[in-house]
């Protein structure tokens, strides 16, 4: 018996030691991503959420919406210089991601496109094109939606926009995170294991177009390994069918012009699927598509760059 006693406490204690030991580790992690890729912008409190943003060039306006596991630099790498001569273009990182916070409860898609749309009134913006890359282009919808009085169109870069009976491969890791402990999780084993995994997670969500060298710096890439962006990807991937399914069924009612880009070759989300039948039902949407994969904002910026001055002007 008092063998045992001490395996169970011997046990007890190198779980503890080492479950401090990775916490410790992701924490350093952390501050170094922190280090490589600081705040850009500026920040705004909205309702639920604080949100940090960069705001450059002058015209009429574009607010843009990065993707599951992304932040701002996701555009600023390529698209925003693009497009800054001509426009007044605003990124803004999602609750959780980059340097943006959620002032409670982590909120939905819906939830996140009421956050978007308070950014918008708070920033006095006059109904300036919504832009969305993947899980952004679902908050855009929903903005198209429920806030419609608030833009002047859309346009969705390879957005999500319709509810996934499969988790693409790359985000298998995230659908595995524990949603009552997520932060917790994330901070003694979330990190540890993105970073084991990351290159080849980054192949997948790049494919079939290579990584540049520099996304984890020009690209935001390294900030994503943290344990807080860790919990809200998880967070976001967990409740994306809940939101997206009513939606679907609302798309009809779109009024705002509606404009789709996507890669052929997208390995995360099929464009026959989210693209087409998406644009068929919504009012007037078109859709286009080009050779390249699921991050075409960063690897075909300027094709992006062509797709988005067409939809504006076509607001």
């Amino acid at each position: 018996m008092r063998r045992t006693s001490k395996g169970l406490i011997g046990g007890a204690l190198f779980t503890a030691v080492s479950g401090l030991a990775l916490s410790l580790y992701s924490s350093r992690i952390a501050r170094q991503a922190e280090e490589l890729v600081p705040a850009d912008g500026r920040f705004l409190d909205v309702a639920g959420a604080r949100l940090h943003y960069i705001d450059v060039g002058s015209g009429p306006t574009i607010v843009m919406v990065h993707g599951l596991g992304g932040q701002l630099r996701n555009f600023s790498y390529a698209l925003v210089d693009l497009l800054k001569d001509d426009y007044r273009v605003i990124v803004v990182d999602r609750p959780g991601s980059g340097y943006s916070t959620a002032t409670g409860a982590m909120p939905g898609i819906v939830g996140q496109g009421a956050i978007i749309a308070d950014f918008i009134q708070k920033l006095g913006l006059d109904r300036p094109l919504l832009v969305g890359h993947s899980l952004g282009g679902a908050i855009g919808l929903a903005v198209g939606l429920d806030h419609p009085h608030l833009i002047r169109a859309l346009a969705l870069i390879a957005p999500l926009t319709r509810p996934q009976e499969s988790v693409p491969e790359s985000f298998r890791g995230l659908a595995r995170v524990p949603a009552r402990a997520r932060l917790g999780f994330a901070q003694v084993l979330g990190t540890p294991l993105s970073r084991l995994t990351s290159a080849k997670t980054l192949e997948g969500i790049f494919a079939p177009e290579a990584v540049p060298e520099d996304f984890a710096v020009r690209g935001g890439g390294a900030l994503s390994q943290r344990p807080i962006a860790i919990a809200a990807a998880a967070a976001d991937l967990g409740g994306v069918n809940d939101d997206l399914t009513p939606m679907a069924e609302r798309y009809g009612e779109i009024g705002v012009p509606t404009r789709i880009l996507f890669g052929r070759q997208d390995a995360i989300l099929d464009p026959a699927y989210h693209g087409h039948r998406t644009a068929a039902a919504i009012p007037g949407a078109k859709i286009d598509t080009i050779e390249g994969g699921h991050m075409i904002p960063i690897t075909a910026p300027e094709a992006c760059a062509r797709f988005v001055r067409a939809a504006f002007a076509a607001g």
